[in-house]
């Protein structure tokens, strides 16, 4: 009999791909939607998956929509990937940010409690939550110190997902994944930035890429790579959590040299550094540590840094070509 499971953030990068995956796993799959007055089902339409899901209304901010949701789709798994997700963002709307990428993780896993206690429970946890760290690479023994509003919103579910591990003995894992991209990647943070202004610039759209501090360093990988780890973790024996990365870091700089390469310029000439864009509080490098998830059920990272932004920009010089901007 085919699994069922439910997806919240799934009109998100990672809920598109995760959807993709699943779906190609033989599941069923819903997806909870919050009614928005914008189109917000792109990412779905570009997979060519919107149809094969089961859309269905809720607000993970309500508790009794979430139980009524979990009673209809009758969920073996749920993954909550729901979030206020670009950090940038977090500093101008942090009670906002503190509210959808926080508290609505107590919402999921109390419905999941009241519901069917069976469920297993994936929680999208990130390596912004490492923050100001004195460890050159994070694990998950490495003690977090988040340097935005986001990172504290998600150490807040980070920590109420290993709380109802403990204490109800819900199967929940957490995936503290580190920076992963791809073309679907919504255009506010800097790796769809670069790609897409690569891409406007060739087609002479643009005449400048202005960037905040491109000598901070991230672990960047593949979001389509990363949602098997999702999947993963939540077919093992007894719950975990997880550092999804590629073990490779690299800088905002590198990154632009890359795409501006791809598409025969030299960054040189186009990116200029904007001290408005600078964060309150920087995170200066993140580096993981995937050892574990490596051991425990075998996933690494397939695909390296430079072959991700070459898709991403092909796929922005695409959509400027055509005069599409999905975002």
């Amino acid at each position: 009999m085919a699994k069922t499971a439910l997806i919240t953030g799934v009109t998100g990068q990672d809920g598109a791909y995760l959807s993709k995956f699943l779906l190609e796993k033989g599941y069923n799959v819903y997806g909870l939607v919050a009614r928005r007055a914008s189109d917000s089902l792109w990412r779905l339409r570009y997979l060519n998956v919107l149809d094969d899901i089961k859309i269905i209304n809720g607000d993970i901010l309500d508790l009794s929509s979430l139980t009524r949701v979990l009673e209809a789709s009758k969920a073996d798994e749920v993954y909550n990937l729901a979030a206020q997700s670009f950090v940038g963002a977090s500093w101008q709307q942090p009670v906002l940010t503190t509210q959808v990428t926080g508290f609505s993780v107590v919402n999921v896993l109390e419905a999941v409690r009241l519901v069917n206690d069976k469920i297993k429970f994936y929680q999208a946890s990130t390596s912004e939550m490492f923050g100001k760290t004195s460890e050159t690479i994070q694990c998950e023994n490495t003690v977090f110190h988040p340097r935005s509003p986001y990172g504290v919103a998600k150490l807040f579910g980070h920590y109420i997902t290993i709380n109802y591990r403990e204490s109800f003995g819900i199967f929940a894992s957490a995936g503290i994944l580190f920076n992963h991209e791809s073309p679907l990647r919504g255009i506010e943070f800097v790796t769809r930035k670069v790609t897409d202004a690569a891409a406007r610039i060739k087609y002479g759209k643009q005449s400048k890429l202005y960037l905040g501090n491109i000598d901070a360093q991230r672990d960047w990988g593949y979001a389509k790579d990363y949602v098997e780890a999702m999947y993963l973790m939540l077919q093992q024996d007894k719950p975990d959590d997880y550092v999804i990365a590629t073990g490779k870091t690299s800088t905002v700089r590198e990154m632009c040299r890359i795409a501006f390469s791809y598409v025969g310029l030299d960054y040189n000439d186009y990116v200029e550094t904007d001290p408005k864009l600078f964060r309150p509080a920087e995170v200066e490098r993140l580096l993981g540590n995937p050892k574990k998830a490596k051991e425990k059920f075998g996933w690494e990272a397939k695909t390296p840094m430079k072959e991700l932004i070459e898709l991403m920009v092909e796929a922005d010089l695409e959509r400027v070509k055509n005069n599409k901007r999905e975002f």
